[in-house]
């Protein structure tokens, strides 16, 4: 047993009757969770989160070299859809309560820019290239028809996606602020849990950014099990977000995945019409909201 282990258990006189493991968390007797410490500046994150009026995060209790330790928070039950609903109004309450001001840096709006025009004309390549060669098929295989009956809606995100980014840079350009908060930034319903008040776990890869990151995480996480028209109207209904935040979080949302190719036809067909549902879902919601912008 690794000796920062043994320590918890000694401090806080636990005996390891039962040891429950989940992802990289050790549950010792639904009394203390262990966690593996991979973000070295997670104690200043919680004094500036409480400092803003936000603790709506387990109580840390102990730091090692390798672990961290907090109490065990049993999650009440309540129905999935309920809990995306209160875990939207959290990150709300989250982005609202660390929102500051700070001086856009054009170096770092041109990186984003330039990666994402970078993925987009690889992804325009890469599906160019693929259509090219399954027309050339005599027969098609399954997954290649699936690709060839949907290549309009690839192509289409693609447009899109570019088509906001630029409409983006052009915003941040003119802009000399911009608004940043503290974003989680893994967030997955996995990491709500609901006891006497919300809590968010996971706090390993927070850092400041756009709010965006939060709603993106989020989105491509649960975009097939929840209604994000809904969702996002009643996160904007406490955070607006701004228009240079919308055109850069439309254009993420909107870039399709690139598909790997490999031989089992039917694992194929899965994971390409994974990626045409969330090409369609997403055309659909972000069309939705365009509509409601302009009634």
């Amino acid at each position: 047993m690794n000796n920062d282990i043994r320590r918890v258990i000694d401090k806080y006189k636990v005996s390891p009757k039962r040891l429950t493991i989940k992802s990289n968390a050790k549950i010792i007797d639904d009394k203390i969770v262990i966690k593996n410490r991979k973000n070295s500046n997670l104690e200043n994150i919680y004094k500036y989160l409480k400092s803003r009026s936000f603790d709506y995060f387990p109580e840390l209790l102990d730091l090692f070299d390798d672990y961290e330790v907090y109490p065990f928070i049993e999650d009440i039950y309540e129905p999935r859809e309920q809990k995306a609903m209160d875990l939207t109004h959290l990150l709300s309450l989250l982005h609202s309560k660390t929102t500051f001001y700070r001086e856009v840096d054009i170096n770092h709006v041109k990186e984003i820019y330039e990666d994402m025009i970078m993925n987009l004309d690889y992804l325009y390549n890469y599906y160019n290239d693929l259509i090219t060669l399954i027309e050339k098929e005599v027969y098609m295989s399954p997954s290649s028809y699936l690709i060839a009956r949907n290549i309009n809606i690839i192509f289409e995100s693609i447009y899109y996606s570019r088509d906001s980014l630029e409409e983006w840079y052009k915003k941040k350009e003119d802009n000399k602020n911009e608004r940043v908060v503290n974003i989680h930034n893994n967030i997955n319903l996995e990491h709500y849990i609901k006891n006497e008040k919300p809590y968010l776990i996971s706090w390993n890869k927070s850092r400041i950014d756009s709010p965006i990151y939060d709603l993106l995480s989020f989105y491509k996480n649960h975009y097939l099990e929840f209604d994000f028209d809904d969702l996002f109207h009643y996160y904007e209904g406490f955070y607006p977000l701004k228009e240079d935040e919308k055109l850069l979080l439309f254009s993420y949302m909107a870039m399709p995945f690139k598909i790997e190719m490999e031989n089992d036809q039917y694992k194929m067909c899965i994971k390409i019409n994974k990626m045409i549902d969330y090409l369609y879902k997403t055309s659909n919601l972000i069309m939705n909201y365009q509509k409601k912008k302009k009634g």
